[in-house]
This record gives C-alpha cells, sequence and structure tokens, in this order.
C-alpha cells in the first residue's frame, strides 16, 4: 500500500491553543471554588438548624414552666430577659432561610441556568446569613452583660446543678443547650464571613472567565480550512 498521496501532517494541526488552556484552567478554578463554597453553606445550614432548635425548645421550655410573680415557688425570676434568647431564634432561622436558599440554587439545573438571579444569590445569601449572625451574637453578648436581669442562659446555668429534677424545666439540660447554642452562633460568624469570601473570589473569576471567553477569536478547525 502506497502513502504517496498522503498529505503531510504538521504539529501545528495538534498544537492546543493557549487560551483555551487558560479558560479550562479558570473554570476548574471556578469548579473547585463551588464544591468549596458549597461544603461550607451545607455547615452553616447545619449549624443554624442546630441553633434553632436548641433555642426554640429552650423558649418552649420557658414557655410553659413560666408562672405568674404572685405563686409563692415561682421557677422562673421576675426580672428575667429572654430577648437574647429571642435574638439567637431570629438569627439562626435567617441564617437557615439563606443558606437553605442559596444550597437550592446552587444544586436545581433549571435555577442554575439563570445566570443573573444565580449569581445574585450566591453572593446575597452568605452575606445576608452573616449579618443575622453577626447582629444576634452581638446583640446577645450586649443584653447578656447585664449584672442585675438573669437571662435564659444565666439563670439555667445557675441552677444546673439540679439535676435531680424529673419535671421541665431541667435546668442543667437547657444550660448545656444553651451553651451549645451560643458556641455555634459564635462560630458561625467567621464561617459565614469565610464563605461570602469564597461566594465573592468565585464571582469574580467567573465574571473574568465569561469576559475572557467572550473576547476570544473564532479558530476555524483545520478540516474545514
Amino acid at each position: 500500500m502506497s502513502f504517496a498521496n498522503k498529505a503531510p501532517v504538521h504539529a501545528s494541526d495538534y498544537e492546543v491553543d493557549p487560551r483555551d488552556a487558560t479558560y479550562r484552567k479558570q473554570q476548574s478554578r471556578i469548579r473547585l471554588l463551588n464544591s468549596v463554597r458549597l461544603g461550607l453553606t451545607a455547615l452553616s445550614l447545619l449549624a443554624g438548624v442546630t441553633i434553632l432548635g436548641a433555642t426554640s425548645h429552650a423558649l418552649i421550655v420557658y414557655n410553659n414552666t413560666h408562672l405568674p410573680s404572685d405563686f409563692n415557688l415561682p421557677l422562673w425570676p421576675t426580672e428575667f430577659d429572654v430577648r437574647p434568647t429571642v435574638a439567637l431564634v431570629v438569627g439562626s432561622a435567617i441564617v437557615v432561610a439563606a443558606n437553605l436558599v442559596s444550597f437550592v440554587f446552587s444544586k436545581v439545573r433549571v435555577l442554575q441556568s439563570r445566570k443573573i438571579m444565580h449569581n445574585s444569590v450566591t453572593f446575597t445569601a452568605p452575606f445576608v446569613g452573616f449579618a443575622a449572625a453577626l447582629i444576634g451574637i452581638t446583640f446577645f453578648y450586649a443584653v447578656n452583660a447585664s449584672v442585675t436581669v438573669d437571662t435564659l442562659q444565666s439563670w439555667s446555668c445557675q441552677w444546673g446543678y439540679a439535676t435531680s429534677m424529673n419535671v421541665q424545666p431541667y435546668f442543667g439540660t437547657l444550660c448545656r443547650q444553651s451553651k451549645a447554642a451560643l458556641y455555634l452562633a459564635v462560630i458561625l460568624v467567621p464561617l459565614e464571613l469565610i464563605t461570602l469570601t469564597v461566594a465573592g473570589v468565585q464571582m469574580s473569576l467567573e465574571r473574568k472567565a465569561g469576559a475572557f471567553h467572550a473576547s476570544a477569536p473564532k479558530v476555524s478547525s483545520p478540516a474545514l480550512s
């Protein structure tokens, strides 16, 4: 069999366009950042649900066991402030809602295709979560700093040694739940900030990749030239 009529093969036919390689590298970084952001969003969502569950349960127990001041042996003091716990409930509820929306928009393909809306939610959701977590924890410490008025955490931890109680409010359990919710709320602030930073970097890379791809010259295939 003769090879005389075979067309010469040039090395340029197998060369990879450097712009295409750059674009692929950008897409690889974007996918990595998106995975990191989703992981952080899942952690924030889990923390928010835990805080919401613990603080909501504490408020329910307080409402169920709170007695008027004319009772001889009230379980809770007359001067009592539930605002710190309410602040954690509201803040964690906002965090859960924001991260849940972000997670849904990142997983549902129909929503992913709407670039403007998807990008807006990608950045707005962690910003709202960060603001809610920061305001909630700031308000908690501002009100909880009082030395004259007890809060749900201070009172339950003060009587937490009464482990022999076999009826609500179970002060020891409330104390541990309140502390766990508070610690998670503190951790949630930097966690949401990191998520917000990753989302910002991801949006910046996506914008640059889109502009880079749009400005790339259209190269015709060697087979068609």
